[in-house]
């Protein structure tokens, strides 16, 4: 099988994610250690350059269950550190290992270590986070399907506010178009994703711009955010504060989305500022479900980048 990347959101066809999508259901179902021979006998190496809690969990768990080897390298727990090239680094683990999972700040780096002759997946980048919200569709089927509604995500309307110009918000730009569904990115003004990404979208009728909070939850089936500074924006945190004044999602947002609508948000949350701890932790988050949903999704990622089969 010829080697196959996940970068990107859309380095998979709608059939392929829907692939990946029931294989997560299916392991999702099953006892823990019910799959623990299907890696067997290979390594998957997680390499951080920043700092994580579940994508380094969910991935070295995850590896564990499928019985292969979990290989976890820090920056400054590796020649990385004293500026070994990526691409050397890239083609040492390949011969070491059968996938890699990099978590990086720039896509320059990131496409450095796809020229791995392994598969690599992109842990979390720059300018996306395509494992987090392919988990995060998972988790909004999953909750239409406990309301008995089984038709998915397509012509849903999803709300992400906040920070549209953060790798989450341009991972769900680009998934709109491929999963059919109409995102609403409310945001302030300057906190918007780079332009040609928004014509791209905006060319399939999968998008709105908008600059209210409310607006934007208005009759959403999903209200999703993230934080306000992301790692690496800690010195702008205080003038993020103040442009994101009034753009907390409490009560008030969640009351103009469908009544059916669900919280989301990807974690780590600043409890009173992009989110109130009511709606984080109240009867329409789906926040827990979220978080544990990226174990299931990126097995069966894992899996199928691998062309491992389930019997």
């Amino acid at each position: 099988m010829a080697k196959r990347d996940y970068l990107k959101i859309t380095d998979m066809t709608l059939a392929e994610a829907h692939r990946v999508l029931r294989l997560a259901a299916r392991l999702k179902e099953e006892p823990k250690g019910r799959r623990a021979t299907l890696l067997a006998g290979r390594s998957i190496a997680v390499v951080l350059e920043k700092a994580s809690t579940r994508t380094r969990v969910s991935f070295e768990v995850g590896i564990a269950q499928l019985g292969a080897q979990p290989v976890v390298l820090s920056t400054q727990g590796s020649q990385l550190a004293r500026g070994e090239p990526i691409r050397d680094t890239a083609r040492v683990l390949a011969r070491y290992c059968d996938a890699i999972a990099f978590r990086t700040s720039s896509t320059a780096r990131l496409l450095e270590m796809a020229e791995a002759s392994v598969p690599v997946i992109n842990a979390l980048s720059d300018d996306g986070h395509p494992v987090q919200v392919l988990s995060d569709i998972f988790t909004i089927e999953e909750a239409l399907a406990a309301g008995g509604d089984r038709t998915g995500i397509a012509g849903r309307r999803i709300a992400f506010l906040g920070d549209c110009s953060s790798n989450m918000a341009r991972s769900w730009l680009e998934a709109a178009p491929l999963f059919d569904f109409h995102l609403v990115l409310a945001g302030p003004a300057g906190y918007m994703p780079p332009a040609d990404e928004v014509a791209r979208a905006r060319a399939t009728g999968h998008v709105t711009l908008v600059n209210d909070p409310r607006e934007g939850a208005a009759g959403a089936d999903v209200v999703n955010t993230d934080v306000w500074a992301s790692m690496g924006q800690e010195g702008e945190a205080e003038r993020r504060r103040a442009a994101f004044a009034g753009w907390t999602v409490d009560a008030g947002v969640m009351g103009k989305a469908a009544p059916h609508a669900i919280a989301l948000h990807c974690l780590p949350a600043h409890r009173g500022e992009e989110i109130d701890d009511e709606t984080l932790e109240g009867p329409r988050s789906r926040v827990w479900d979220q978080a544990e949903n990226r174990l299931h999704v990126q097995k069966a990622l894992m899996l199928w980048l691998l062309g491992v089969e389930l019997a």
